[in-house]
């Protein structure tokens, strides 16, 4: 499914206004864009943008079977308190599963071969309705997302939207307090960054936001997104 050069035109067009940007997408791409949310520490402001420009819009949660228990009762409670209405649990395939992880523990010996069968491969099918896909990232969070764009083209011609490219971590606290959002449980207790249960950390403050993710190993991303 490809996006034409024009409706590419009228997201960037929007400017860095993260609200500018979502409506724009929203305008440009009816019916061919969904929101991609961790429902992690920091989730919850663009998920309220969400609702305000249209709460039926498609939300995919990757549901591995690995989170916090905190982290799905979030989900659940941030969806309910926000009034969306369309969000999606997109679970790994049984039957990959049990040929490939029976045991759940290919997280200690091949992160990258986890992620691939609990985040890649599902997030690939669940797309493939979509054109445009809204991310939460933020050039702020690590060194391999600094060149992000807020508009970004693959080679097939799909395309990721980042409203939040240009929010630091302060912006997204201060507007987070002005709008009274719900926090993840885990957000005050050193995790500002929240991946799967096993591979996640917390963190001093002073640290990368996302150095409790795959702590002491070279892994800095799961896949779902490549470093720009």
């Amino acid at each position: 499914m490809m996006v034409s050069p024009q409706q590419i035109g009228m997201i960037r067009n929007a400017g860095s206004d993260a609200h500018a940007v979502l409506r724009a997408a929203v305008m440009a791409l009816p019916g061919e864009l969904a929101v991609l949310s961790s429902f992690g520490a920091e989730s919850a402001l663009l998920l309220a943008f969400v609702t305000e420009i249209d709460p039926a819009l498609p939300v995919l949660f990757l549901e591995t079977g690995m989170h916090f228990p905190e982290t799905i009762q979030y989900r659940r409670d941030l969806a309910k308190t926000l009034g969306l209405t369309n969000v999606r649990d997109i679970h790994p395939s049984p039957d990959a599963i049990a040929q490939r992880d029976p045991q759940s523990q290919l997280w200690a010996f091949d992160p990258d071969a986890c992620c691939k069968l609990r985040k890649v491969e599902p997030l690939d099918l669940a797309t493939l309705p979509f054109a445009a896909l809204v991310t939460g990232r933020k050039r702020s969070q690590a060194a391999t997302r600094q060149r992000m764009d807020v508009v970004e083209q693959d080679a097939e011609g799909r395309i990721k939207i980042n409203p939040l490219a240009d929010w630091t971590t302060a912006d997204i606290d201060a507007e987070m307090k002005r709008r009274n959002l719900p926090r993840h449980p885990l957000a005050m207790k050193g995790y500002p960054s929240i991946g799967c249960e096993p591979c996640t950390r917390p963190v001093d403050e002073n640290d990368d936001p996302r150095a409790g993710r795959w702590a002491g190993q070279a892994k800095v991303e799961c896949g779902i997104h490549r470093p720009t």
